[in-house]
C-alpha cells in the first residue's frame, strides 16, 4: 500500500485527491492543511490540520505517516523551501525545490531563463527597485505596458494599461507602494492577442503535455473588473483552443520543454512536478505572459477531469524520471469549469455564511474555502466552490457547468458567460483581428 501525502485544501487539492484515488494501485491518501475541506476529507485516511508554511511540522507528519510521497498544490509552500526540508529527510515530492520554483516566484528570473532558452518569446522589459527612470521606460513603452510585483501576490500583482492603470501618476503611485511593500518589479510591454494556459507534466527531462486551456482572471462578465485567482474555465475537445493554430500549440509545448532543460542548466536541479506556462497568442508568434510551478486553479479541474492515464503512475514516472515511458492520454471531450464566488471578491469578499447546492453531483463539484461548521458549510472569504461540465461539444460542457454553478445556494455570484458560443466567437474574432 503506497502512502502519499498531499498538501493543499483548495479545489485544485479535490481534483488532485479525487484522481489519486482513481488510481487501480493500493493508495492510502493523506491530507495536510490549515483547514479542512470536506472534499478531501471524505477520500483521505487522515487529515492533519498546520499551516502551510509550517515545514517543520509538515516534515514531522510525513516521517510519522512514512510515506512515499507528497504532491503540494499551491505556490507558497514552493517558496518556502518544503521541498527542500521534505526531500532532505527522503520524502520525494511530485514539485519543484525552491531554486526552480522560482520560475514562479520571481518574474525577473523567469525573464532571464527564457533570456537564455527562448528569447523571442519574452516581451520588452526592465526591472526597478526604485522610481528612478520608470517614467522614461513607461514613454519608451508608447503607454502600452504591465507593471507587475516581482513575487508571489495570488494573480492579483498584475496591473495593465489601460485597464488598472490610466494615468503615469497611477502607475507611479503603484510603483510606489510595492516599493513601500519592500519588493520590487517589472514593466513590460503590454501583449495583444488572446491568452492561454499550458501545463505539462514534468521530470526535468521530458515533458508530457496537458490540453490547452483559456482562464478567465476578471470577476465580472464581460471580462471587466478586477484581476481574480481565476473566475472560470475552458477547454476543447482537440486539446487546443479555436484562436489557435497548431503552429502556436507545438511552440508552446516546445517552449515548456526548453524551459525544462534551461532550469536544469541554470541550476543543477530538475524541475519535478507541473509546468504551468501561460502564454499569449500574438501577431509575431507565442509568447510568454508568466511560468508557475504548480497546477493552476482553476485550470487543474478542466485538464484532470479528462485525464485518462493513471495519474498516480504518472506521479512515479516524474519521481523517477522516467516520464518518457508512460503515454499519458486526455479524453477527447470539451471542458467548462465556473467558479462561485462570495458577493465583494476580490477586494472586499463576504465570509462566514452558509452555502448549500440544491440537488448535487457531488463528482461535478469541487470545494474551494469553505469549512464544515455543525453540519454546514461556511465561505471563508475566497474562491468558493467550482463547478465543472464535460461534454464533447464545449456548448454542451457549459450547460452542464451553468446548470451546476446555479444550484449554489448562497451569497455568492459567478460569471455566467464563460464557455458561451458569444464569448469565445468574440475571441476568435480579436485574433483575427490581432493578425491582419
Amino acid at each position: 500500500m503506497s502512502k502519499v501525502l498531499l498538501v493543499g485544501s483548495g479545489a485544485r487539492e479535490v481534483a488532485i485527491a479525487r484522481k489519486i484515488k482513481e488510481s487501480c494501485r493500493p493508495v492510502s491518501l493523506f491530507c495536510l492543511s490549515p483547514s479542512i475541506n470536506p472534499h478531501i476529507n471524505v477520500l483521505c485516511e487522515k487529515y492533519f490540520m498546520a499551516s502551510l508554511s509550517d515545514n517543520q511540522t509538515i516534515v514531522a507528519a510525513a516521517k510519522k505517516l512514512a510515506i512515499d510521497f507528497a504532491i503540494i498544490g499551491p505556490e507558497n509552500p514552493l517558496e518556502n523551501g518544503l521541498v527542500d526540508a521534505l526531500e532532505e529527510e527522503g520524502f520525494p515530492c511530485v514539485a519543484p525545490k525552491k531554486n526552480v520554483a522560482r520560475i514562479e516566484t520571481s518574474k525577473s528570473f523567469a525573464r532571464n531563463i527564457l533570456d537564455r532558452c527562448s528569447p523571442e518569446k519574452n516581451p520588452k522589459r526592465k526591472e526597478f527597485s526604485s522610481l528612478e527612470g520608470v517614467e522614461r521606460f513607461l514613454q519608451k513603452l508608447g503607454g502600452s505596458y504591465v507593471v507587475k510585483y516581482d513575487g508571489l501576490m495570488g494573480g492579483k500583482g498584475v496591473k495593465v494599461s489601460g485597464e488598472h492603470l490610466f494615468s503615469s501618476e497611477e502607475t507611479l503611485a503603484y510603483c510606489k507602494k510595492i516599493i513601500n511593500m519592500g519588493g520590487t518589479f517589472l514593466v513590460e510591454e503590454k501583449l495583444v492577442g488572446e491568452e492561454f494556459s499550458l501545463m505539462s507534466f514534468c521530470d526535468g527531462k521530458s515533458c508530457a503535455h496537458m490540453p490547452a486551456v483559456q482562464d478567465h482572471k476578471r470577476a465580472f462578465e464581460g471580462d471587466v473588473g478586477p484581476n481574480t485567482g481565476g473566475m472560470g474555465t475552458y477547454s476543447f475537445a482537440n486539446h487546443s483552443l479555436p484562436f489557435l493554430s497548431e503552429k502556436d500549440i507545438g511552440d508552446a509545448q516546445k517552449t515548456n520543454e526548453k524551459v525544462a532543460k534551461e532550469l536544469y542548466k541554470t541550476t543543477g536541479t530538475r524541475f519535478r512536478g507541473f509546468l504551468y506556462g501561460g502564454f499569449m497568442a500574438t501577431r509575431g508568434g507565442i509568447k510568454v505572459i508568466e511560468y508557475n510551478a504548480r497546477l493552476g486553479d482553476p485550470e487543474a479541474m478542466n485538464v484532470l477531469s479528462l485525464l485518462k492515464t493513471d495519474f498516480f503512475d504518472i506521479c512515479n514516472h516524474i519521481l523517477d524520471g522516467s516520464l518518457k515511458n508512460i503515454d499519458v492520454k486526455f479524453e477527447p471531450q470539451a471542458t467548462v469549469c465556473k467558479y462561485a464566488v462570495p458577493n465583494g471578491y476580490p477586494d472586499n469578499p463576504e465570509k462566514g455564511f452558509a452555502v448549500s447546492i440544491e440537488n448535487v453531483d457531488v463528482d461535478s463539484f469541487f470545494f474551494a474555502a469553505v469549512k464544515e461548521d455543525e453540519n454546514k458549510l461556511i465561505a471563508t472569504g475566497s474562491r468558493t466552490v467550482a463547478c465543472v461540465g464535460v461534454d464533447k461539444e464545449v456548448s454542451g460542457a457549459e450547460q452542464k457547468a451553468e446548470a451546476g454553478i446555479s444550484r449554489v445556494v448562497g451569497n455568492v455570484f459567478h460569471r455566467k458567460d464563460i464557455g458561451t458560443s458569444a464569448l469565445i466567437q468574440k475571441r476568435i474574432e480579436n485574433m483575427e483581428k490581432v493578425r491582419q
